[in-house]
């Protein structure tokens, strides 16, 4: 059987603990309030999007590895532009999570678990987001010490009533509810006490990056934070 890359052998006595992770997980959480979630279709827009997203008040960036540029993309964005908190989306598996590891991603954040991607992430060095659409998949990760978790698709799986029913038998859980959280809804998902931030791609709309109208997506971007108050 194949063996993970090297850099995942690291000793587990160096690996923060799962606590700590949620701690990590909640400070950039909080600052970011708003995570976009961004594909990159090309790589001449790695840097004018980030830089208009962050001109908008969004610093904190998850590059999903939904195509082949997301990896180059992460670690461009490591290298020239080391103010941002750059994590890596749309990981599926562990190796998956081994090269956004070697790109240099800040954080992880999946679309959905299993009992093998979860393993990995507790012996991780990076806080890992695991999404989830159920109670059950939530108690799976709860067993492994999880603690927080990315409610998805938000909106299909339920939205603000299915989180709000989660903070009966799960007080100590909080979420970033992403997948149609829009203008529209935003207040809703953010006053409840379980949402830690949310996840969304309103600000960036396709046509606009293609056509590389970065003014209206910084506008875009600094209206939605205006929305938080």
């Amino acid at each position: 059987m194949t063996s993970l890359p090297t850099h995942r052998a690291a000793s587990r006595e160096a690996v923060p603990s799962m606590a700590d992770k949620a701690a990590l997980i909640d400070i950039l959480c909080g600052a970011a309030r708003i995570l976009p979630v961004i594909t990159i279709e090309r790589e001449q827009d790695v840097l004018p999007l980030a830089d208009a997203l962050a001109a908008g008040g969004l610093r904190t960036l998850e590059v999903t590895l939904r195509s082949e540029h997301g990896l180059s993309a992460i670690r461009t964005l490591r290298e020239q532009r080391p103010e941002l908190c750059v994590g890596a989306g749309t990981v599926l598996d562990e190796w998956m999570l081994a090269e956004a590891e070697a790109a240099g991603s800040q954080f992880i954040v999946t679309p959905g678990c299993t009992a093998e991607l979860l393993r990995a992430g507790v012996y991780s060095p990076l806080p890992l987001l695991p999404g989830i659409s159920s109670a059950s998949e939530i108690m799976l990760g709860y067993a492994l010490g999880y603690r927080r978790f990315k409610l998805f698709p938000a909106e299909i799986c339920g939205g603000v009533k299915a989180l709000k029913a989660f903070g009966g038998p799960f007080p100590g859980i909080r979420f970033c509810p992403t997948g149609g959280v829009n203008p529209d809804n935003l207040h809703d998902y953010m006053a409840l006490p379980n949402v830690m931030c949310v996840g969304g791609t309103w600000m960036m709309d396709k046509d606009w990056i293609r056509n590389g109208d970065w003014r209206r997506i910084q506008e875009a971007t600094a209206q939605a934070l205006e929305l938080l108050g």
